[in-house]
């Protein structure tokens, strides 16, 4: 529906004329102290009917009047507002500065898991689609970017060194499932290295990865407590896909006293 025909249509529900349209923005615009709020019976006309666009300051009168969301208005004329933080994520700036995230909207919703599975173990890595039970609407659009129910999202658990300490335990890892081939070397740092998420027979794995033949080698880090485990490939060890985002831990559990005392395993 056109932006015109949508805000006459609003006007409609409400049973108001375009001169109580004016007659209200005329005191917005009083109490303002600025007359680009005010709305005459003429422009309204001329926006319901031809679709010409109203500058913010009229559109935030009609969101007074018309008792809706300015965001919603906002919509109509084709401007998202839950599409900011997709796009500011998209397109970062170039050298490193401060930055504000807009304000969460009260009436937007994400679904996000509510309840965990009690039989998960938070000590050994796994799936986040396998450890929610149950999955509710919470008002957390800062996170709407995140399709955690039907994306594949991975959590490295407390007690995984594999790739300590670039990979903390504790981290939340992004998969790729369309990127489960394992990428042959050189490569010329750790960070350029692929990760692979790893569904074993016993559980999950995240780790570098190395195809000898039919066997799938996971390599720890080098500074990592934990040594190279061997897998037949894809029998015994499967490649969920390739990580391609993590939120991580920038202090160990440890250090932190909020997580109890936890220390790194020793090398066997």
């Amino acid at each position: 529906m056109p932006g015109g025909e949508a805000l006459r249509e609003l006007r409609g529900r409400l049973a108001i004329s375009t001169r109580e349209v004016q007659d209200c923005s005329r005191k917005i615009a009083q109490n303002e102290d600025n007359e680009e709020f005010y709305i005459s019976n003429s422009r309204l006309t001329q926006i319901e009917t031809t679709g010409s666009v109203p500058s913010i300051h009229k559109l935030f009168s009609l969101s007074v009047i018309y008792k809706t969301g300015f965001s919603e208005l906002l919509s109509i004329f084709g401007v998202n507002l839950a599409e900011l933080v997709k796009y500011q994520s998209a397109l970062p700036p170039e050298k490193t500065c401060l930055t504000k995230l807009e304000r969460p909207d009260p009436e937007g919703k994400v679904t996000f898991p509510v309840r965990l599975d009690p039989g998960f173990s938070i000590e050994r890595s796994n799936l986040l689609s396998r450890m929610v039970e149950v999955w509710g609407e919470v008002p957390i659009p800062l996170i709407q970017g995140l399709d955690l129910r039907h994306g594949l999202y991975g959590y490295i658990g407390f007690k995984d060194f594999t790739l300590y300490p670039l990979l903390r335990p504790g981290s939340f890892v992004q998969i790729d499932d369309r990127l489960q081939q394992v990428k042959p070397g050189p490569w010329r740092s750790e960070f350029e290295r692929p990760i692979y998420f790893i569904e074993l027979r016993e559980g999950y794995a995240c780790s570098w990865c190395e195809l000898n033949g039919r066997r799938l080698v996971l390599v720890p880090h080098p500074l990592s407590p934990c040594t190279t485990r061997e897998f037949n490939f894809p029998d015994e060890a499967e490649i969920v896909g390739q990580v391609t985002a993590v939120a991580a831990r920038v202090v160990n559990y440890s250090d932190d006293p909020s997580c109890g005392t936890l220390k790194l395993p020793k090398r066997v």
